[in-house]
């Protein structure tokens, strides 16, 4: 749904910069991936654009971005995280030459129920993936935070500190067949961007198709998504 926004306001500068992934911390073992902080401006007139621009969606897990359901400043920041500036610049920490000739799917989060975050590798389609969290602050401990794990059955084996979904912190990784990682259950508000670099047009079309289902699904089924994720088990995973 559109968000209403006062059209006489002018569009807040929100730049993911790329030279800012200088100053992630990158490991290349188990597999490749990222963390760094500080992404986004921290000046208190921008925090509260991107709030108040964030979409609302009617229910929990990621929806395909469409930028009729969010405000300017949002629009711009995923611009930015799907530029071919942006794509290079994390191809190069990732050790990904060329990321930025694949097509980006950006899926958004609002809300997540209980079920979500199991453990996974994500899809063979997918070349990379990055995370932009907007919290402004986590008083929910391990709950929610990220995991970068060493194997599928154990989401307390990490191979590196788990990551709260704070404001400005881009986490990212190089998809492989050992790339796992998921969080503890959580169920709330966790805003979090997520851009996805796939390794086809024919995948983009065909996770856009599926998206549009699943938006249509969440919208009158959220409700018993919601009941259906409330046992699930700590080391849950998915395929």
């Amino acid at each position: 749904m559109r968000i209403a926004a006062d059209e006489a306001a002018s569009t807040p500068e929100v730049l993911v910069d790329p030279a800012r992934l200088a100053r992630a911390v990158v490991r290349e073992e188990p597999f490749h991936f990222l963390v760094a902080e500080d992404q986004l401006p921290t000046d208190a007139a921008t925090r509260e654009a991107l709030a108040r621009d964030f979409p609302r969606y009617p229910s929990a897990g990621f929806f395909p971005y469409e930028a009729a359901d969010c405000g300017p400043s949002i629009i711009a920041v995923v611009e930015a995280m799907t530029s071919p500036e942006f794509a290079r610049a994390l191809g190069a920490r990732l050790d990904l030459p060329g990321l930025e000739t694949y097509p980006p799917l950006v899926t958004i989060c609002r809300h997540l129920n209980l079920r979500h975050g199991t453990i996974h590798t994500d899809s063979r389609s997918k070349i990379a993936t990055a995370l932009l969290y907007l919290n402004p602050e986590w008083p929910h401990g391990s709950a929610g935070s990220l995991r970068f794990l060493q194997r599928i059955d154990s989401i307390d084996d990490v191979v590196a500190d788990e990551i709260p979904p704070l404001y400005g912190t881009i986490a990212a990784f190089k998809r492989a067949d050992n790339s796992f990682h998921g969080h503890l259950p959580f169920e709330g508000e966790r805003p979090v961007i997520q851009v996805a670099w796939l390794s086809s047009m024919d995948e983009h079309a065909r996770k856009t198709r599926r998206g549009g289902f699943s938006r249509w699904l969440k919208r009158w089924l959220g409700g018993l998504d919601a009941r259906w994720g409330a046992g699930r088990k700590r080391d849950a995973s998915h395929a």
